[in-house]
């Protein structure tokens, strides 16, 4: 069984790299649990910046906390964008141990994450 679930996954991975092709920005947006307390979000921040140093795929590494005056957060404090060259080092980072340990820590103070993942493309000015 968990032949066929790696294996499933490695075929995921592969259709997503052919699906994209440039410059990959992948966005990660985290919601935390009502309990968790400052020090710990501020934890998951500064190892969320680590894995910068850690990863070398990774081209570019920004963050921030929500601002919007919109009130369409549902919850999500803070925002991560991180920049890859391609497809394949994206998803080369999404199983690289430092990776996986950063997220397997997640679990006692991240309520939700949100992550989406596109291809750039330039709008040109008019």
């Amino acid at each position: 069984m968990k032949l066929l679930i790696t294996l499933a996954a490695i075929a995921m991975l592969a259709a997503s790299s052919l699906a994209a092709d440039g410059p990959i920005r992948h966005v990660v947006h985290f919601r935390f649990k009502p309990g968790a307390d400052q020090a710990q979000v501020q934890k998951v921040v500064e190892e969320f910046a680590a894995l910068r140093t850690k990863i070398p795929l990774i081209e570019s590494l920004e963050y921030g906390t929500n601002i919007s005056p919109e009130g369409l957060d549902q919850g999500f404090t803070h925002c991560w964008i991180v920049s890859f060259k391609n497809a394949a080092d994206r998803d080369a980072y999404l199983v690289h141990p430092d990776h996986k340990a950063f997220a397997s820590g997640l679990k006692p103070v991240l309520d939700a994450a949100l992550v989406v993942d596109f291809v750039t493309k330039v709008v040109p000015a008019k």
